[in-house]
């Protein structure tokens, strides 16, 4: 899974890397980034590529009650072609979610021990996500869940489960405004060769999602 993670980088940075012409409004780098939370994704709107916030945790159009977000943060990539919440948005609503890193939590004899995960060769990337619009009584809300596959060596002694990380010559490729059918994407996902990653222990400082400092992803002495 993917619960936790972190975008640093200056805005500079994000929109070099992702082709945006436009500035990120609001936009502050993240220590800490938890479900629930708004997070920074990039669309395509069909002229040009576009990022703006959304709020971490799909809630379908048509759900009736928005709090089922939080049990949404992630969606299998092997099956979201197949489940109704995720079918059509695999199909049409793609988008990528960006990062610099991810936490994951190692069982130990002592506990669970945080680490810090980051791709060897790229300070700056994205995760593959699904994207929808709900509309309330109020403002439309949109929200976001983030892709996720088998763990691939590197992460297994950690966890079973990682995000997608899309390689930088495939982004644009995920949020193209074609249409594609939902097996497509999956098939497309599966294809996909995953970047080698590096991994160091952080503190538990991280654990609480109130905490928002460097601290977080200071390595452990």
């Amino acid at each position: 899974m993917c619960g936790r993670y972190t975008l640093l980088a200056e805005e500079a940075e994000i929109l070099k890397e992702f082709g945006i012409s436009q500035s990120i409004d609001g936009y502050e780098p993240r220590y800490n980034i938890a479900p629930g939370q708004q997070v920074l994704a990039v669309i395509h709107d069909g002229k040009e590529k576009r990022a703006g916030y959304m709020k971490w945790g799909l809630v379908p159009s048509w759900a009736k009650d928005p709090k089922i977000g939080y049990k949404m943060i992630n969606a299998r990539s092997e099956t979201a072609h197949e489940k109704p919440s995720y079918r059509k948005l695999m199909s049409r609503k793609r988008c990528l979610i960006a990062a610099d890193s991810f936490y994951e939590w190692k069982q130990t004899e002592s506990g669970k021990q945080p680490l810090r995960i980051q791709t060897e060769n790229r300070p700056l990337f994205a995760f593959a996500g699904l994207w929808d619009q709900w509309k309330g009584d109020d403002a439309p809300l949109y929200t976001c869940t983030i892709l996720t596959r088998e763990a691939n060596e590197d992460v297994a002694p950690v966890h079973d489960r990682m995000p997608v990380i899309l390689p930088r010559d495939r982004q644009d490729d995920w949020i193209t405004p074609v249409q594609w059918e939902a097996r497509q994407a999956k098939d497309y996902l599966d294809e996909l060769t995953m970047d080698e990653l590096t991994m160091y222990e952080v503190s538990t400082h991280v654990n609480s999602a109130k905490n928002e400092d460097e601290a977080c992803i200071r390595p452990l002495a």
